[in-house]
């Protein structure tokens, strides 16, 4: 039995890919929100928080699904694809664009 939990311990773990595409996006909304932050606020000068949910949630799928994370709950795993940072990001495009 101990000879076998040394071989799971010893065995390394399974790689999960990064996904650059999603990473890069996550980065760059990342650096731009903290070099210009005022890209959320809205024609007013007021905080454009339709704008700035879309931004960060396709920002944390990016993340989350561009270091090859991959929750076990399927909600999870939908919410943090590399799909639903598409999504969120074109939601943002046609929220600042309207």
């Amino acid at each position: 039995m101990s000879a076998r939990v040394a071989d799971v311990a010893a065995s390394p773990p399974a790689a999960s890919p990064t996904r650059p595409l999603s990473l890069a996006a996550a980065l760059a909304i990342m650096v731009g929100g903290s070099v210009y932050p005022f890209m959320f606020a809205g024609q007013g000068g007021r905080v454009d928080h339709g704008f700035a949910s879309a931004v960060f949630w396709a920002m944390s799928a990016g993340l989350v699904n561009g270091v090859g994370f991959k929750p076990r709950f399927v909600l999870w795993r939908w919410l943090f694809s590399g799909w639903a940072c598409l999504f969120a990001l074109l939601l943002a495009a046609c929220l600042r664009l309207a």
